[in-house]
């Protein structure tokens, strides 16, 4: 005979108040151990994702281009139409630019769309993790992996000094990788506004604050248009912020899944509020820079500026490089520069037409090429050649 016995007024051993905290306790421990790493893997990740982005939305726009053309061709009356490959190539180019939205059919440009939209929650979350100083300058490998993928699946050439681009920005990468920071100073909303309140980090911002409103409402409607470093340090002073906020957001995230009331503290809706802003600004004057200049050279050019305001807003506000060994610096400084030159390298060369197999001519034709002298140079020469000096005339005369 089985025999059953109910027992009450027995509490649980453990209460739901203790199994969040030992479940905030568990995700603490994963963040100190793993961290780093998963912040650079998000890093990685997001790169591949958004170089990848780029490539599937020029597809869709080439394809929709193409049906453009191919539809205006078929029913546009020739007579009094210009229809040369200039024409229909500037068509192609302004699908987009010039309000037509055709491209939304396409399924590869909203592939592409959604790709970015990853790649940027995965930046996104890489800044929770990992300190600004090594996921900024890791943006550089989304312009690698859509160079190689261009040339690939566009069509598009990538000659030696695009290729020794790539590897020098793979070398300055792993560089900075090896010597970065690895520790995180700012875990909580309220270290975040200790932070924020600092007077270092208070004037550097009122700083770059003035030099954006001077900017946007005094120079740029003046200069904008002829000088390309306008509107691009607008984009990266701005970023100074953006990157803060987004700081700032990676943290409440964090928090608000270790159950702490992130949401009833004004700090983050005032990070919201300004990361909007920012966002909406650096995409405005970054389209606008796009549309006037070559963008070969706007991008190494926004690189260079966005990354060093970010690394300097990085040292002032979070002190990442407090930590750190002479040695990390240096190394640091090195692999940073190493990945501009790679930028540069494998955007402002990418039309010259070099290769290892055309070098040696490239590199024979210069030798070959003989040097123009002036009148002057000619008659030196002459007066130091061997002839006899009674064999010289002695009296030059030019007739005009």
């Amino acid at each position: 005979m089985t025999v059953c016995q109910v027992i009450g007024n027995v509490s649980p051993t453990i209460s739901p108040q203790e199994n969040l905290t030992l479940d905030a306790d568990w995700m603490v421990q994963v963040e100190n151990k793993y961290g780093f790493y998963i912040g650079l893997a998000l890093a990685i990740f997001s790169s591949f994702l958004i170089g990848s982005s780029v490539i599937l939305k020029k597809k869709g726009l080439l394809r929709y281009g193409r049906m453009f053309v191919a539809h205006l061709v078929k029913h546009v009356p020739l007579e009094g139409f210009d229809l040369n490959p200039w024409h229909i190539q500037l068509k192609e180019s302004q699908v987009a630019g010039d309000g037509g939205h055709g491209y939304l059919k396409d399924w590869l440009w909203w592939a592409g769309l959604l790709t970015m939209g990853g790649g940027e929650a995965a930046n996104f979350a890489a800044y929770a993790f990992a300190p600004a100083t090594i996921v900024t300058p890791l943006g550089s490998l989304s312009v690698l992996i859509s160079s190689i993928l261009s040339s690939y699946l566009l069509g598009e050439r990538l000659n030696l000094l695009g290729k020794l681009g790539c590897m020098l920005s793979i070398v300055g990468s792993t560089v900075l990788v090896i010597h970065a920071p690895e520790e995180e100073e700012v875990t909580t909303l309220n270290e975040m506004s200790s932070k924020l309140k600092e007077p270092g980090f208070l004037v550097y911002a009122g700083i770059l604050l003035v030099i954006c409103l001077v900017l946007i409402f005094f120079v740029a409607p003046r200069c904008g248009q002829t000088n390309i470093l306008i509107y691009l340090t607008i984009c990266s002073v701005i970023g100074a912020f953006t990157v803060s906020s987004v700081k700032g957001l990676g943290i409440a995230i964090k928090g608000f899944f270790a159950h702490r009331p992130v949401l009833q503290n004004p700090l983050t809706w005032i990070l919201v509020l300004t990361l909007v802003a920012s966002i909406i600004t650096q995409i405005n004057y970054l389209n606008k820079s796009l549309d006037i200049f070559n963008t070969s050279m706007v991008f190494p050019i926004y690189y260079v500026l966005f990354t060093t305001i970010v690394i300097t807003t990085s040292v002032i506000l979070f002190k990442e490089w407090v930590a750190m060994s002479v040695v990390d610096i240096i190394g640091t400084v090195c692999g940073f520069l190493t990945i501009i030159l790679g930028v540069f390298l494998l955007h402002v060369f990418k039309d010259v037409d070099l290769s290892v197999r055309t070098l040696p001519q490239i590199l024979q034709n210069t030798n070959q090429t003989q040097v123009i002298k002036d009148d002057k140079n000619i008659l030196i020469e002459l007066d130091n050649s061997g002839i006899p000096v009674d064999s010289k005339p002695k009296v030059f005369m030019i007739y005009s």
